[in-house]
């Protein structure tokens, strides 16, 4: 005969199972469907990221700014001098050629005085405006002020 504690601790236990189950299913699929909804959510942001930056570089290509990688420029040295260098064998004034590279005129001047240096992105600019003949730095310039 079968001890009356062991049949009724076993009955607890099943019936607490099905208790537990009962009460964690609908949490179960909630979550299910939160780990969907997320990875979806993931999908759309890397979607729209790949977008936001093709259609940065298309809208650069079509003003005509240079392209430099911040890691490329991160090999070359910032020279006052050299900045005024630059400017003087373009021929630019200082607002002219801030455009090229967008900052105002009076930045120029500060980094040519040495009183300030450019942030990574504006070192970027400074570094791709460097390749640029005279000839393309003024149709550039013309296709900047076509725009504004």
């Amino acid at each position: 005969m079968p001890n009356i504690a062991v049949v009724l601790k076993d009955e607890i236990r099943r019936l607490a199972r099905r208790e537990i189950t009962a009460n964690t299913s609908s949490t179960k699929q909630a979550v299910a469907q939160c780990r969907h909804d997320i990875a979806t959510l993931n999908r759309q942001v890397q979607a729209q990221t790949k977008e936001i930056a093709f259609l940065k570089a298309q809208e650069q290509k079509r003003l005509g700014q240079p392209q430099v990688k911040e890691e490329e420029a991160e090999k070359v040295r910032f020279s006052a001098r050299s900045v005024k260098a630059q400017r003087t064998r373009l021929k630019l004034s200082a607002t002219d050629y801030g455009k090229l590279v967008g900052v105002s005129g009076l930045t120029i001047y500060s980094w040519e005085s040495g009183k300030s240096r450019p942030r990574k992105q504006q070192f970027a600019a400074l570094v791709a405006v460097r390749g640029l003949g005279r000839r393309e730095a003024v149709k550039k310039l013309e296709m900047l002020k076509a725009d504004a």
